[in-house]
C-alpha cells in the first residue's frame, strides 16, 4: 500500500490543493473536469497540477534557460525519489501517486509528459530544426519543425500523452481507444498552434512546418511580419486554413473515441472536444487571422457546453453526484 493511501487526511488535503490549481489555471480543461464523477475529477486535477508545475518551470522567463533546466531536472528527480521510496510531503506528488495506483497509470507515461513540457528548454528539440531569418535588426535564429511528421512528434509529447493518461482515468476496454486518444491530442495541439502563431513567433518559435510554408510560398520572415502587424495575404490565409483542415481530420478521432470510454466519462470528453473544436471554428471564421486579435471561445459558450455536459451526466445515471 502506498504512502498516499495510508495518509487519508494528508491525501484529502493534497487533492484539494490540486483542485485549486486546476480551478485557477486550467481554463478550457476545467470546464470538462466538472462533469466527471468526484473520484475521476480529483484524479484529472492531480494529473493537471503535475503537468502545470512542469509547464511553469519550463516557461518561467524570469530565469535563464540554464536555470530553468536545472530547476526542472531537480523537480523531476524529487518526483522520481517519491515514487521510489513511497514517501513525499509534496501535495501534487501525493495526489498523483494515489491517482496512479487507482487507475493504473505508469511512470513511463508521466516521464513522457515531462519530456514534452521540457522540449522548449532544449536548444533543438527532437525533430526540430533551426531556421535562419533576415530582419531589420540582422539575422535571427528561430526554432521550428521541418515536416509535419516532425511536428506530429512534438504534438504527441505535449498533448497526446496527456490524452493517453486521461483515458486511463476515463476508463476504456477497447485497445483502439489509445490511438484515437493520441490523434485527439494532436487535434487539440494543432488548434493551440494555430491560435498561438503570433505569440510563438514573438518567442522565436515557428511551429508551422517549414515544408508547408514552402508549399504556399510563405517565408519565416512573413510569419514574423504578420506577428508584427502586417495584414495577411491570400497565400498566408490559405496556408493557415490548410493546417486547420488537417486539425479537423484529427477531430474525427475524438468522435470515434467517445463511445469507447466509460459512459460516466463521456460528457467530460464531449465538453472538451466541444470547446476546442469551437476554438478552431472561431479561427476558421476569421480565415486564419490569429494576429489582429487573440481568438478565444466566449465564456458563455463554455458555460453552455458545461450545461449540456451536465445534462449528459444526468442521463448517464450520475446526476448531481458529479458535483459532490
Amino acid at each position: 500500500m502506498t504512502q498516499a493511501v495510508q495518509q487519508a487526511p494528508a491525501l484529502a488535503a493534497a487533492y484539494l490543493f490540486c483542485r485549486e490549481v486546476a480551478k485557477r489555471e486550467a481554463k478550457n480543461f476545467y470546464y470538462s473536469f466538472r462533469v466527471l464523477p468526484k473520484i475521476k475529477r480529483d484524479a484529472i486535477c492531480a494529473v493537471y497540477a503535475f503537468m502545470r508545475k512542469a509547464d511553469d518551470l519550463s516557461d518561467d522567463e524570469s530565469l535563464s534557460l540554464d536555470e530553468r533546466c536545472a530547476r526542472m531536472e531537480a523537480w523531476r528527480e524529487d518526483w522520481r525519489r517519491s515514487r521510489a521510496n513511497g514517501s513525499t510531503t509534496d501535495p501534487i506528488f501525493l495526489a498523483l501517486a494515489d491517482t496512479q495506483q487507482r487507475f493504473g497509470i505508469r511512470d513511463a507515461l508521466l516521464e513522457q509528459l515531462v519530456e514534452g513540457t521540457a522540449m522548449d528548454l532544449q536548444p533543438l528539440p527532437t525533430g526540430g530544426s533551426k531556421v535562419q531569418v533576415q530582419s531589420g535588426d540582422g539575422t535571427r535564429e528561430l526554432q521550428g519543425y521541418e515536416t509535419f511528421n516532425d511536428l506530429y512528434r512534438y504534438c504527441y509529447l505535449v498533448a497526446s500523452v496527456v490524452g493517453l493518461v486521461c483515458i486511463r482515468i476515463f476508463g476504456y476496454s477497447d485497445p483502439r481507444a489509445e490511438l484515437l486518444a493520441e490523434k485527439t491530442g494532436v487535434a487539440f495541439q494543432l488548434t493551440n498552434i494555430l491560435r498561438d502563431v503570433k505569440e510563438d513567433a514573438e518567442r522565436r518559435r515557428v511551429y508551422l512546418p517549414q515544408e508547408m510554408l514552402r508549399e504556399f510560398g510563405v517565408t519565416n520572415e512573413d510569419v514574423l511580419a504578420m506577428a508584427a502587424g502586417r495584414t495577411l495575404d491570400a497565400n498566408e490565409r490559405a496556408m493557415l486554413v490548410a493546417l486547420s483542415v488537417q486539425a479537423w481530420e484529427y477531430y474525427e478521432a475524438a468522435r470515434e473515441l467517445l463511445p469507447m470510454i466509460d459512459a460516466e466519462s463521456r460528457p467530460a470528453l464531449w465538453v472538451l472536444v466541444k470547446i476546442y473544436s469551437g476554438l478552431l471554428g472561431a479561427i476558421d471564421r476569421r480565415q486564419g487571422d490569429v494576429f489582429s486579435v487573440r481568438v478565444r471561445v466566449p465564456t458563455s459558450q463554455k458555460l453552455l457546453a458545461l450545461a449540456r455536459g451536465t445534462a449528459m451526466s444526468v442521463l448517464a445515471g450520475r446526476g448531481g453526484r458529479a458535483h459532490g
